[in-house]
């Protein structure tokens, strides 16, 4: 390249030819290799000034721009002071002379290359720099650069990145802090002089609904200057601490602007011009200079509407930011409140009736629905997120001062909340109802003592939010806005769009039913009474012919309307079943007539509905009506189940009271209705509602009486006895573990002599052999039959479900439970090798065999345990590991999960029982498993393997530890009695290795194990691991800090290193510490010295954390700066 304009040339004709679409990858590696290298040339600076003053190719100034980018952030510590200098001048004159031609993006990148300089030379050798900054906000021309350049500055130097040590940091946030007084006041003068050159007049009263539309005219000069001046004081409030800076005067011209989000578009008006073609559209400027507002001078384009909408916008993240400071000085308090009557003023002005007034003297009424709908979406949502912080923020702050009137702001929120144009902002506005409704409820709590006032002030409010909240819910009352909600795909939390709109608002009447439980009962229960008299009078429009029944409801607006009842009944017995416990605990006996009414209603309509079977009528409409009653009836069971902990509760008081008819009536009528649907036959969402009723009424509720009762005797004998009608997997579960329920758990306040234990013992065997009959009688050695692999799942799952279901219960329920399963244990083991080679049979097994190492180990005795346990180890041999293991998510993966969790269960065992397996399980971990999975990824078995690590430390530390508290004390702590040293130390080095590799989920595991170990048992102060292990340890968590290959655990690895320096502190800071810094590559002596001065020697855990992470930064910095030394560079 022999001159500048010669290289210009081809590096316009480089980059033209990079960018365009027939290029080569290839040929664009080439290209891209020739531009950095010439970027790392020294002085290739000096041509990139060239190339951006003289080029207007957009891609020849952004690789400029790039080049000085990179200079500045990464090499600016060896470019000589004199090239500096030159930058630091000629760099300002460019973007001044060259902005306006510039494009925006290219002008931004500049300004952003100059913000970068000042950040690593302001004060010092760039004195004039947020000066001359100020000064380009303060002349009219450049005002909008000037606002560009202040928030980048905001945005750059106070979150700087990694190339400035923590002292700049400091440094540059306590020099802007002294600037900010002045930032704000110029900032302030920008939006209000904008505001009084284009409103009316200079003085503008304060926002009221009743001022009508505000008479702003704004030039688009105008409006992007206050919308950069917005932008960078929402960048402010970030991080600036609330003072005095933040002026009244400040905040009325941010809320000035806050009002234009508030402004409706104003409609176009068309008039014939005398040609069927033309017409003359009547302008906001129009009018407003025909209503004697200010207009525009002639040939200034003006501000439309979404601009507007987007001042409004940008005016609220200001007041959010301020408003999401939680931390408020006592000062502050009274402009708090200032914000707050504002924003009670733009609520009024969203939440009145409008008249839209035109030129032909007709008046157009906005209801608040429709007013808000043609508001802008993103102003809407700033100012529910407004509303959002107000109440969990400050409403504590606020509620106590007369000055604000918080009952009627409830009464603008309410009508806020109600008139939201879409489903999202309504459930946002909910999520605000119930952070006020949890505040209200903690108040009360509180102070029970004046609860009542404290209720009456809020009563009627509550009252008509829990109205409100129950009509949106109901399809007769808002059919086309909820047939909008998807009721078919699932989300994140598995819950369809509709579900989580009804969820939310049953939440909210959840919270008013804990504050106001009789208004809340009486409001709903009228409701509910009507739709159930629509479902219960169907029976009558039930006609039959042969053996097929129709509903002779035929007619569209009749069908509608069922659909819609059919809907509601469906959400209002979810919202019965939701209050449920709020009659249960110490309200039982106030509240016990209101439950009873409700539990003998849910009765009624599950007897009603599983009489008429409703599920198998024809219908008018199948695919709409057919599905409602189906969940009718299933809601009807579902809320009845909800009443399970009531009706124990009734169980109780009812036997001490003598009296048991109504109970009895209740379950047996409630079995009655439940049984007859557990079949084939019946859908299964119905079937599997009526299976969890008669699993709770079998767990929690327990009657006596239960398993004596005819329908519940018709089970059994589906059960055990008719395997043509085999039930859903599921469902199958289910019922087992409800009939084995029956007849493990203990009764209630019956005394041991009274329950029946040998005669219920008997019939639980017979159930269970009844269940595993075919998988007892597999053929051994397995003979292929497709139906064997159905048979061993199905039967294990049942199986695994019963031992679950009573792993918390009474020795007793447990004995018997093991008594009957004792043959099927004995098969599985039998079976287990027959199956090694069968992953999804293992795993079944295995997880059978977990959960009854959880539940039943003390029940199986040590013999046994020991058997099955030498059986896996002898099956699991390091080649079955690894066929398994390295299998990864497979089926093969997961069984050898599970054989882990099984020792993990074994190791945990009190006392010396499993003790003798302890070695052959560590040489399983540590010879078998650990050196497959060190090297490799394998997450699950990792952490599977790592936690049964831990447990054999936890558990079991005088394995390795003989040494007892009174000879500790006694020796003083010296010459501990250690055995199985090697095993130690191998166990603590793979955790140390774990450190080393990029698994963040294996790493925290880890972590926490070695401080839960050294929190129990003193890990870190052992003599074996303070001499050779505790340095290592440390060194490597600094270098993770280093290396910001874990940033997200930071705070944990600094307490790590810190609980570890504290073994001794002194040797920390005398010995590590220096050989440390010493260790460290790329740093010269004085950089070494400077990182070990400023680790102050502290003690405490904030001082010791603030000098790890000064440490790690500083040490990052420094490195970074001398990688970007030129070679030879002379170093003092």
């Amino acid at each position: 390249m022999a001159t500048e304009e010669g290289s210009l040339c081809a590096l316009e004709s480089l980059m033209t030819e990079f960018f365009h679409s027939s290029t080569t990858n290839e040929r664009k590696r080439e290209i891209e290799e020739l531009l950095n290298s010439f970027a790392s040339q020294a002085g290739s600076w000096r041509h990139c000034l060239y190339f951006l003053s003289h080029s207007r190719n957009e891609y020849v100034m952004m690789y400029s721009l790039t080049v000085f980018e990179n200079l500045v952030n990464k090499m600016w510590v060896g470019v000589a002071s004199e090239e500096k200098a030159e930058l630091r001048s000629c760099l300002p004159k460019l973007l001044l002379s060259q902005h306006a031609a510039m494009p925006f993006f290219i002008k931004n990148k500049l300004c952003k290359v100059i913000v970068d300089i000042g950040r690593q030379d302001w004060p010092m050798f760039y004195h004039d720099f947020f000066s001359n900054t100020l000064q380009l906000v303060q002349t009219p021309a450049m005002t909008s650069l000037g606002l560009v350049l202040l928030k980048m500055t905001s945005e750059e130097l106070v979150c700087p990145r990694e190339d400035l040590s923590v002292g700049r940091k400091d440094e540059l946030r306590k020099l802007l802090l002294e600037q900010i007084p002045t930032v704000l006041n110029l900032l302030t003068r920008i939006l209000e002089s904008v505001w009084e050159k284009h409103s009316g007049s200079a003085t503008t009263p304060p926002p009221s609904p009743t001022s009508g539309e505000s008479a702003v005219v704004m030039g688009s000069e105008s409006g992007a200057l206050c919308s950069l001046a917005l932008e960078c004081l929402a960048h402010l409030f970030s991080w600036i601490p609330l003072s005095s800076s933040i002026t009244p005067a400040l905040l009325a011209s941010i809320f000035h602007f806050a009002r234009f989000g508030c402004q409706l578009p104003v409609k176009a008006k068309c008039t014939s011009n005398g040609d069927s073609n033309t017409t003359t559209t009547t302008t906001l400027s129009d009018s407003m200079s025909t209503n004697g507002g200010t207009a525009l001078p002639r040939g200034m384009q003006q501000v439309g509407q979404s601009e507007r909408a987007k001042l409004g916008v940008l005016a609220m993240s200001c007041i959010n930011e301020l408003m999401c400071k939680n931390c408020v000085p006592l000062d502050f308090e009274e402009f708090l409140l200032r914000i707050s009557q504002q924003t009670f003023f733009l609520l009024q002005k969203l939440t009145t009736h409008t008249n839209a007034h035109s030129n032909s003297n007709t008046n157009t009424t906005h209801t608040v629905k429709n007013r808000l709908q043609e508001l802008d979406e993103s102003y809407l949502e700033k100012f529910t997120d407004f509303l959002r912080l107000f109440v969990s923020v400050h409403l504590r702050r606020i509620e106590s001062n007369a000055q604000f009137p918080l009952v009627e702001f409830l009464s603008l929120l309410f009508k806020y909340t109600f008139n939201q144009p879409t489903h999202e902002g309504y459930l946002a506005c909910l999520d605000i109802w119930s952070i006020f409704l949890d505040y209200m409820t903690t108040k009360i709590r509180s102070r029970l003592a004046d609860s009542d006032s404290v209720l009456n002030r809020y009563k009627d409010a509550l009252v008509l939010l829990l109205r409100e909240v129950l009509n949106r819910i109901q399809f007769r009352l808002n059919q086309s806005q909820l047939e909008e909600l998807d009721d078919e795909t699932l989300d994140d939390d598995k819950q369809t769009e509709w579900q989580r709109y009804l969820r939310q608002s049953l939440e909210v009447v959840a919270k008013v039913m804990e504050l106001l439980p009789s208004q809340t009962f009486s409001t709903l229960f009228p409701v509910l009474q009507e739709d159930l008299d629509i479902y219960l009078g169907l029976q009558q429009f039930i006609v039959t012919s042969g053996s097929s029944r129709r509903l002779n409801i035929t007619a569209e607006a009749d069908c509608r309307k069922l659909h819609c009842a059919l809907r509601d009944l469906s959400s209002l017995l979810q919202a019965v079943g939701r209050l449920a416990e709020f009659f249960t605990g110490d309200v039982f006996t106030a509240r016990s007539a209101d439950a009873l009414a409700i539990v003998q209603r849910l009765v009624e309509v599950t007897c009603y509905g599983s009489q008429i079977s409703l599920y198998d009528v024809e219908t008018a409409v199948p695919s709409v009506l057919k599905p409602d009653l189906i969940d009718v009836h299933a809601q009807s069971l579902a809320a009845l189940q909800a009443y399970s902990h009531w009706l124990a509760q009734f169980c109780s008081e009812v036997q001490r009271q003598q009296d048991q008819s109504r109970f009895a009536s209740l379950i047996t009528s409630s079995m009655a209705a439940t049984t007859p649907l557990i079949s084939a036959k019946v859908p299964e969402k119905l079937l599997i509602s009526a299976c969890h009723l008669l699993v709770s009424m079998a767990t929690t509720v327990r009657p006596v009486f239960l398993v004596s009762l005819p329908a519940v005797q018709n089970v059994f004998n589906l059960i055990t006895e008719n395997h043509n009608h085999q039930l859903p997997q599921e469902a199958h579960v289910l019922v087992c573990r409800a009939l084995s329920n029956m007849l493990l758990l203990p009764w209630p306040c019956l005394p041991e002599s009274e329950q029946q234990w040998p005669s219920r013992s008997s019939s639980h065997t017979r159930l269970v052999s009844a269940l595993t009959q075919q998988y007892r009688l597999l053929p051994r050695p397995p003979a292929f039959h497709h139906n064997n692999k159905a048979v061993m799942q199905q039967t294990l799952s049942v199986l695994r479900d019963l031992v679950e279901s009573i792993s918390g219960e009474s020795t007793k329920s447990r004995q018997i439970c093991y008594q009957s399963l004792q043959e099927s244990v004995q098969v599985s083991l039998a079976l287990f090798p027959l199956y090694i080679q069968q992953p999804e049979i293992t795993d079944e097994m295995l997880s059978f065999f977990l959960t009854l190492f959880q539940a039943l180990r003390v029940q199986m005795g040590v013999a046994f345990t020991e058997q099955i346990i030498q059986t896996f180890l002898s099956m699991f041999t390091r080649e079955q590991l690894a066929i398994s293991i390295l299998q990864e998510g497979s089926a093969g993966s997961k069984v050898v999960q599970k054989f882990l969790k099984i020792l993990q269960v074994v190791v945990q065992e009190p006392g010396h029982t499993f003790k003798p397996l302890l070695p052959s399980i560590l040489s399983l971990c540590m010879e078998q498993v650990y050196p497959i999975v060190a090297e490799r990824s394998c997450p699950d078995v990792k952490a599977e393997m790592f936690e049964l690590l831990f447990q054999i430390l936890h558990q079991n530390w005088r394995f390795f530890f003989k040494s007892s508290v009174l000879s500790t004390v006694q020796r003083g702590g010296a010459g501990e009695q250690m055995e199985n040293e090697a095993q130690f130390s191998a166990a603590m080095q793979a955790f140390g290795q774990s450190f080393l590799q990029p698994d963040i989920h294996i790493f925290k595991q880890n972590l926490s194990y070695l401080e839960i170990l050294n929190t129990k048992h003193k890990l870190y102060h052992k003599k074996l691991f303070q001499s050779s292990m505790l340095f290592h340890f440390i060194n490597v968590l600094l270098q993770v800090l280093l290396h910001k290959s874990h940033d997200l655990l930071q705070d944990d690895i600094t307490v790590a290193v810190y609980n570890m320096a504290a073994v001794n502190f002194h040797t920390f800071y005398s010995s590590f510490l220096p050989e440390f810094l010493n260790g460290c590559q790329g740093l010269d002596p004085h950089q070494r010295a400077t990182l070990a001065r400023n680790f102050t020697p502290e003690r405490d855990l904030p001082s010791f954390t603030q000098s790890v992470f000064r440490l790690v930064n500083d040490l990052r910095y420094y490195r970074l700066c001398n990688g970007s030394l030129p070679p030879g560079t002379l170093k003092l």
